[in-house]
C-alpha cells in the first residue's frame, strides 16, 4: 500500500473554521516590538535576510506551518496534509512605517493587516516584520488561524526564534521533504472505517465498568452535572450591549501594559489572583465605558468568556487547541474598585469550585469522536444567544528578557479574535513583568476604543492606589 500522511482536526479547531465567515477572521494573532540593536546592518538598515534566517529555521517547530486543508469527499470534514508548494516568501513579508513611525501608525498598520483574512488554499499564518518604529524599534505582526494554534502553542514558534540570551546562533534549516497526502478516495474510505470504529471503541471500555463500577459512576455523575452547569450557561441570555452587535470585517487594534509588581500589591493587600485583578479592571473600565455611551450597567447580566487552557507540560510544542471556555459573570455596575474586586474573586471561586470545566471537556471529547458538529452548534448557538458579551484571556510567559538574535524583545501584544456579534475581545500576555494587554475592536462599533484603553490604566490605577492607602503608614511611605 502506498504510504501518505493526513492530520484531522480535532472538533475544537474544526469549530474555528466552521464558525468564521467574510465578518468574523479566526485568527489569533500578536505584535512583538523589539529594539533594533545589533540587527541595524552598516547604514542602519534592519537585517531582514538574518530575520527570515531565523523565521525559517523556527518553522521546524511544528511541521503544521508547512500543511494546509483539505477535506473528505460527501463529509467535508477538515484536515491537514503537507503543501508541496510551500513556498516561505508567501508568508514572511517586509513593510515599514512612514517616519517618524509612531506607536500610533504602528496600531494602525496592525489593524489593517489584522483585518485580513488568511487564504485557505495555504498554509494559514503569516508574518510581518515592520522597520521604522519609533526610537530605533521594529515590530513583528503575527497571525496563525486558531484552527492552528492557540495562546500557548502560538507563543511556540516565537519561542523557536527568541533565546534568552543575546547569542545570534542560527540554527541549520533541514530539508523540508513534504509526505504524500492521500488521495480523496482514500481520505474517504479511511474516515468512513474510523466513523465505523467508534462503537467497538464504546464497548472496549466495558471490562473498565466491571473492574471499576462505582468510580466510572462517579465520573458519569460529575460529568453530568457539568453539562447542566455549562449548558445552562449557555442558554442565559445577557444584557444586550453596543459591544453586542453584527460586526464587520474591519479591525481597531490597541494596547496598553500593566506592571506585574503593582498587580501583585493589589492582590497582596485586597486578595485575589493575578487573573482576579485582570478581570476586576476589566469590569471596571468596560462598566465606565458603557456610562459613557449613556447604558445602564446594573440592568441585567453582563459575562465573560474565558479561555482556559488545560495544555500539559508533555503537550508543548504541538500545534492544535487545548483550552476550555468556561463563563465569569462580571460586576461592570461596580464603582468602588475594591468590593468590584472582592466579587470578582467570590465568582472565580465559585468557577473553580464548579463543574463547569468537566461538562466543556467532555462536550469536546464527545464531539471529537463522534460528532465534531455538537461541539460547532452548540458554540454557534452561545453565541448567537449572546451567553457572553466580551472575552477576556491571559496568557503566561516568561519573566525575564528574550531576544531575536541579539534584539531584546520589549514587549508583546496578543489578539483575541472577534465572534460575529463580539466587537470586543480582551487579550494579555504576561513577559518580563509586565502584562501587556491587546484590545481588538470592531472598527465600525468601537470608534472610541482608545477610551476603554484610557480606562483600563485609570481603573487599575484606582485599584493600586486603595490597595496602597490600605498599607500601615510605615509600610506606605518606605
Amino acid at each position: 500500500m502506498a504510504y501518505y500522511h493526513y492530520d484531522r482536526l480535532s472538533a475544537l479547531d474544526a469549530m474555528f473554521l466552521e464558525i468564521e465567515d467574510p465578518n468574523v477572521h479566526m485568527h489569533v494573532a500578536a505584535v512583538a516590538i523589539f529594539e533594533t540593536g545589533p540587527l541595524a546592518g552598516p547604514e542602519g538598515a534592519l537585517s531582514f535576510a538574518r530575520i527570515e534566517g531565523m523565521i525559517e529555521s523556527a518553522l521546524g517547530v511544528s511541521p503544521r506551518f508547512k500543511q494546509k486543508l483539505t477535506h473528505v469527499p460527501l463529509t467535508g470534514d477538515p484536515v491537514w496534509v503537507d503543501d508541496t508548494r510551500f513556498n516561505f516568501a508567501y508568508h514572511v513579508r517586509r513593510t515599514s512605517l512612514p517616519s517618524p513611525g509612531s506607536m500610533r501608525t504602528l496600531k494602525r498598520l496592525a489593524g489593517r493587516i489584522l483585518s485580513q483574512k488568511l487564504d485557505r488554499s495555504k498554509p494559514l499564518w503569516e508574518m510581518w516584520v515592520v522597520e521604522g518604529v519609533e526610537d530605533d524599534k521594529f515590530a513583528i505582526i503575527a497571525k496563525a488561524h486558531h484552527c492552528m494554534v492557540d495562546g500557548i502553542s502560538g507563543f511556540d514558534l516565537f519561542t523557536g526564534m527568541l533565546r534568552l540570551d543575546s547569542d545570534a546562533t542560527v540554527e541549520s534549516i533541514p530539508e523540508w521533504r513534504p509526505r504524500p497526502a492521500p488521495s480523496s478516495a482514500q481520505l474517504f474510505f479511511e474516515e468512513g472505517r474510523r466513523r465505523a470504529s467508534l462503537p467497538l471503541s464504546l464497548i472496549s471500555s466495558a471490562p473498565d465498568l466491571v473492574r471499576r463500577p462505582g468510580e466510572l459512576v462517579d465520573d458519569a455523575r460529575e460529568t453530568l452535572a457539568g453539562l447542566r452547569e455549562t449548558i445552562s450557561a449557555g442558554l442565559e441570555p445577557t444584557m444586550s450591549t453596543p459591544l453586542n452587535h453584527e460586526i464587520g470585517p474591519y479591525r481597531r487594534f490597541d494596547w496598553t501594559r500593566t506592571e506585574i509588581a503593582a498587580v501583585k500589591e493589589v492582590r497582596s493587600q485586597l486578595g485575589g489572583t493575578l487573573n482576579d485583578v485582570v478581570l476586576a479592571t476589566a469590569a471596571g473600565a468596560i462598566g465606565r465605558f458603557l456610562r459613557r455611551r449613556g447604558l445602564r450597567t446594573d440592568d441585567g447580566v453582563f459575562r465573560a468568556q474565558i479561555p482556559v487552557s488545560v495544555r500539559t507540560d508533555s503537550e508543548r510544542g504541538q500545534a492544535g487547541n487545548r483550552v476550555v471556555m468556561l463563563m465569569a459573570d462580571l460586576p461592570i455596575d461596580e464603582r468602588d474598585p475594591c468590593e468590584r474586586l472582592r466579587r470578582v474573586t467570590e465568582t472565580t471561586q465559585k468557577l473553580k469550585r464548579s463543574r463547569q470545566r468537566s461538562g466543556v471537556e467532555f462536550l469536546e471529547r464527545f464531539s471529537d469522536r463522534a460528532a465534531s458538529s455538537i461541539w460547532q452548534l452548540f458554540a454557534r448557538f452561545a453565541t448567537w444567544q449572546r451567553a457572553f458579551n466580551v472575552v477576556i484571556t491571559n496568557v503566561p510567559g516568561p519573566q525575564r528578557p528574550v531576544y531575536l538574535l541579539g534584539a531584546r524583545m520589549l514587549g508583546i501584544h496578543p489578539l483575541v479574535p472577534l465572534a460575529f456579534n463580539q466587537a470586543l475581545g480582551i487579550a494579555l500576555f504576561s513577559y518580563d513583568g509586565a502584562l501587556f494587554w491587546g484590545i481588538n475592536s470592531d472598527w465600525d462599533a468601537m470608534p472610541d476604543v482608545h477610551d476603554l484603553v484610557e480606562f483600563i490604566d485609570q481603573e487599575f490605577e484606582a485599584l493600586h492606589k486603595a490597595a496602597v492607602a490600605s498599607l500601615p503608614r510605615d509600610a506606605a511611605t518606605t
